[in-house]
Parts: structure tokens; sequence; C-alpha cells
């Protein structure tokens, strides 16, 4: 988390957070979690890069419906890296929640019920790349709530009701915390913004939305297996560029190189760096791959001419795009 990741200017302009036109039957939501909650949920976690795991220290309890690979003990939103995200074993325990998640036209990443304890309150932060800028679009679905449960998002006071369908850019600033004596509990879902997805939102905000400043994230083009060869190339590469984290355009500026390679692994493409697999790559149309678990924000797109081949990384802010060729061998 960042507290000072700027904003495109146009995005910045339009409020940080606008009901969808979508309404779900809070009786039906309160039913599956009940089912869920017969069991106690893990305190939320997050995961650095290093593996270092940093669990709350407020009562901000977590269960995941949708987590990296699957697993029960990610409460974490995920990122870029080897796996996918994934359903967990709790989906199908959550019948109407499940069919709300199929409903939804975009490609989900993580889906989390997030259960804010009485007493409980978060810093002022942002989520660093937490935006439609680049291609990440995080939904709420309230679940209950109490007079005490809020979310405060640029210093303007949010109480969303069960059954609501909100968007909240939370890479601008925010804070949340329960004064009162029973928890709030959101289902957050975080998806990949398309064109299908903005059609959810209301006349007002996009008529003060610039496109321009929104990245829509490519859909997925698979590649049959006797394809992918075709993009296995060593190169060097830049070692800001693996990490999202880095500042925009930072894998432009002169810094130390690395050793990579993409190579088909179990039937994927693989890139790894400094002898580290790194990314499972996902085709996106003409030789072009983002990293599994995150958006086009940045993508390595490889081309072959004869016994030569570039590798091109690019990023995204919206519809800007940066990006850097790079002279590399095929494998």
């Amino acid at each position: 988390m960042s507290l000072d990741n700027p904003l495109p200017p146009t995005v910045a302009k339009v409020p940080p957070a606008v009901r969808l036109e979508r309404d779900y039957d809070a009786d039906q939501l309160q039913d599956d979690l009940r089912t869920l909650s017969e069991h106690r949920w893990s305190l939320q976690r997050s995961y650095a890069d290093d593996g270092t795991i940093t669990e709350a220290e407020i009562d901000w309890r977590c269960l995941s419906l949708r987590s990296a690979a699957g697993n029960l003990e990610r409460t974490d939103p995920g990122g870029p890296g080897l796996v996918e995200h994934e359903d967990t074993i709790w989906r199908d325990k959550a019948p109407y929640l499940s069919q709300l998640l199929a409903d939804i036209p975009a490609e989900l990443r993580a889906v989390r019920l997030l259960s804010l304890g009485p007493g409980a309150k978060s810093w002022l932060h942002n989520d660093t790349k937490y935006g439609p800028a680049w291609g990440n679009a995080r939904l709420h679905v309230p679940v209950t709530t109490c007079e005490g449960a809020k979310l405060f998002m640029e210093g303007t006071l949010h109480q969303w009701q069960p059954g609501e369908f909100w968007f909240g850019d939370f890479s601008r600033m925010h804070q949340v915390e329960n004064t009162d004596t029973v928890p709030r509990v959101h289902m957050v879902i975080d998806a990949l913004v398309s064109e299908e997805l903005l059609e959810l939102f209301p006349d007002h905000y996009l008529a003060d939305l610039d496109r321009d400043d929104v990245l829509i994230n490519k859909k997925r083009v698979p590649l049959a297996e006797d394809q992918l060869g075709a993009h296995a190339v060593s190169f060097p590469i830049p070692v800001s560029f693996p990490s999202w984290e880095e500042e925009d355009g930072e894998f432009l500026q002169p810094q130390e190189q690395a050793d990579a390679t993409i190579t088909v692994v179990d039937g994927a493409l693989v890139l790894t760096v400094a002898g580290k697999p790194t990314a499972k790559l996902i085709h996106i149309g003409d030789g072009e791959f983002r990293f599994a678990g995150w958006t086009d924000e940045r993508t390595i797109a490889v081309t072959r001419s004869g016994d030569s081949a570039t590798v091109t990384l690019r990023t995204r802010v919206g519809t800007t795009v940066r990006e850097l060729d790079i002279a590399a061998t095929p494998l």
C-alpha cells in the first residue's frame, strides 16, 4: 500500500466511489453469510514478493471465495505471479453469492468476504494501482452493516447498505472504522476493467470520465500447445520491470539488467528472471502476454523474424503506453 501514488488528472476529477446499476437481495446474501460463518474466519494477511506474511493487527477477518490458486490461506488480493485466481471450496457453499459473481461481466481476480469487527480502524492509505487507470476495478456488495461502520473516501463518509452494488477507486485515499458492537461484512470483488463492466456505471459518472484515463483489458486469446514454443526466448530485462509496484515508466530509466527467459513449463509460458520463475504469461493476442494474476498494466510481447527475435516490454496507464524494445535470442 502506498501513501503517495499519483492519479491521472482526469480520473481524479470523478468521484472516488459510485453506486452501480444493479441491486441484490439482502436476505439471500445474509443466508449465504450464515452458512459461511459456521467457522471462525482468518485474519487478513498480506504477502510480500519476498514471501513475508503480515497479519492484520485489527479485527479485520476474511473468507476467500476466490484467491491465488484457490488457496484458503490466501486472504490477500494476490498479484502477478505463477498462479491464477481460482474459486475456493467456499464458493460452492454460497449459491446466491456464486450466481452474483457469475453475472459480473468481467474477469474476476480475488473475491473475499471481509468482516470489519467492533473497534477496528484502519490507517489512512491508498492501494497501489487499484483503480481503473491500471485496469483494476474493486467492487463491493455490502452483506451486513451497522451504524458505526464507516468508510471515508477522500474525506467523504460512505455507509453502503446491504444489497447495493458499489465501485470504489481505492487507489485514492481511504480509511475504514467500526465503532459499533457488531461486525460489518462486505463482499469485495477485484475484477479486470472491461467495456461490459463499464456499462453498469451510471450515465452521470461516465459523462465525467475521460475514457483515455481508463485501461480496458484485452480478452484472453488461448494459444495451442504447439504454438507456445515460438515465444521461447532469452533476453536482458530491467530489474524493476517484473514488479507491478514500480513507479510508472521506471523500467525505461538506466538501471541494472537481469538475465531473463520465456520458456514452456507444464503447458504454459513462464517468465524466469535471474534464474527464478517469476510469472506465468497469459496471451492477449498478437504475441503479447500479461502476467497471471494481474491486468494489462504491464505486458511482454515477443516478435520473431527468422533467426532473430524482439521482446517488447509495455506498461499502461489508461491509454498511455510506455514501451521498450529489447533484442532477444530464440530458444
